[in-house]
């Protein structure tokens, strides 16, 4: 029996996201990361998400126990939408001393999975940290989501020694360390 090529992407994709929630092994990346904000979410100037796990809206001070919301690239198939990183899986940021979870999806429309979110840059899986920015006003936010965006190193899985900066991203002052 031949498998149709759409029939060996899910395929793909759903042993892609076994293999992550079977083996939560500590594992370090490089990570195209970029940062949203209250003033840029979808719907815009809100704190909606759409995969909560412990947050009711993206939110989180980027402790092990109150990680950042994170939104992550997806892709539409058969109607179902199939995350590049599984809902719940926690990563930590080295250079913002910031833990986060998975709780929101990164790119719209009808095919994501062709836009910037789900193809990643220059080969790196592109991940997307919610800044807050709701207090301190939308050009505060987009400063600190230009100051945090590039490729960095990430921690997948990480265990809970990791030194940590606590706070909001951009009302804690958008430090890079």
């Amino acid at each position: 029996m031949l498998l149709k090529p759409r029939n060996l992407t899910l395929i793909a994709v759903i042993a892609a996201s076994i293999y992550v929630i079977v083996s939560p092994k500590e594992r370090q990346m490089n990570v195209f990361l970029t940062g949203y904000s209250y003033w840029d979410n979808t719907p815009r100037a809100s704190a909606a998400i759409a995969r909560p796990v412990i947050h009711a809206q993206a939110a989180g001070i980027g402790t092990f126990e109150d990680p950042i919301t994170l939104a992550v690239g997806h892709s539409i198939y058969f109607g179902r939408s199939f995350m590049d990183f599984p809902t719940g899986t926690r990563f930590y940021f080295p250079l913002l001393r910031k833990y986060a979870i998975v709780e929101d999806l990164c790119g719209d429309g009808r095919t994501p999975q062709n836009g910037p979110c789900h193809i990643g840059y220059e080969g790196h899986p592109w991940l997307d940290i919610y800044v807050d920015g709701s207090e301190a006003g939308n050009q505060n936010a987009n400063d600190c989501m230009a100051d945090i965006t590039g490729i960095q190193p990430a921690i997948v899985n990480p265990k809970r020694r990791y030194r940590v900066h606590a706070g909001p991203i951009t009302e804690g002052g958008c430090q890079v360390f």
